[in-house]
């Protein structure tokens, strides 16, 4: 299945080792020129030469979407070398506190909130009269936590949630222009980072990565994670014009391990 983007312009936010990077390699398989958001230079440009050597386009823009004049002069770069935004995928998100909100620190709170929360929104916002233009779409890259309670993860699921409120809203909001809103909630994803997660974890408890893979997979219906590509496939999914009347959704990609 290829083609599902070809011509369109899709515009990425966190673009590190993990989703973000596959997100831009299958958008462009799938036909699309990308424009990279991340602070680091350096990882842009190697996803951007990856972009290329399959033959699609890529501008690498060092961007902190946390300032208004960053993120601003994101967005500016992106019309200025292609004329057109046709979908924003918005991936960035902060690494988890992983404390009970009872001793969370409120500035961590803050932070999560800021990148996760309103950097997309300022990102969307920025971005609202182009995608209009182009009857495009935004997709929020969410998180399983929205489905569970569990200790260390609150100030994570706060952020996440209030997320999908805001992706709800949007859609709303968004719609009489054309524009579509949806989110992917994933579960854990099989891919370089989680499989280095799991091998700090089988040398710390004198296990093997194949066991913590099996026990973390054995609540899911499938008995399996999803891949990074899985999950960048649903994205794609419903960034593309085979998802034209899907806007306001929030789409599972977790292998059944939770049912919504």
């Amino acid at each position: 299945m290829t083609g599902l983007l070809q011509g369109k312009v899709v515009v990425i936010s966190g673009v590190g080792p993990g989703l973000g990077r596959t997100l831009a390699v299958r958008c462009a398989e799938h036909g699309a020129d990308v424009v990279l958001a991340a602070r680091t230079r350096e990882r842009l440009d190697a996803v951007a030469a990856e972009v290329t050597s399959l033959g699609r386009r890529a501008l690498a823009v060092p961007t902190d979407i946390t300032d208004d004049d960053s993120a601003a002069y994101l967005v500016e770069t992106a019309i200025a070398e292609f004329g057109r935004i046709d979908t924003l995928l918005n991936n960035a998100f902060s690494v988890p506190s992983m404390k009970p909100l009872a001793h969370t620190d409120f500035q961590q709170i803050r932070d999560s909130v800021e990148l996760t929360v309103l950097g997309s929104l300022r990102l969307t916002q920025l971005c609202t009269q182009a995608l209009a233009e182009t009857k495009g779409s935004v997709v929020n890259v969410n998180s399983m936590v929205l489905r569970h309670s569990q200790e260390r993860y609150g100030s994570y699921k706060l952020a996440k949630s209030a997320l999908l409120a805001m992706s709800q809203s949007l859609a709303t909001e968004l719609g009489p222009q054309g524009i579509r809103v949806n989110s992917v909630a994933p579960g854990y994803i099989w891919g370089p980072i989680l499989q280095g997660y799991f091998a700090h974890q089988a040398e710390k408890y004198g296990t093997t990565v194949e066991q913590i893979y099996q026990h973390t997979a054995s609540s899911s219906d499938l008995e399996r994670l999803p891949t990074v590509d899985e999950v960048a496939d649903a994205v794609i999914y419903l960034a593309s014009p085979m998802a034209s009347a899907v806007t306001g959704q929030c789409l599972d990609v977790n292998c059944g391990e939770y049912h919504h």
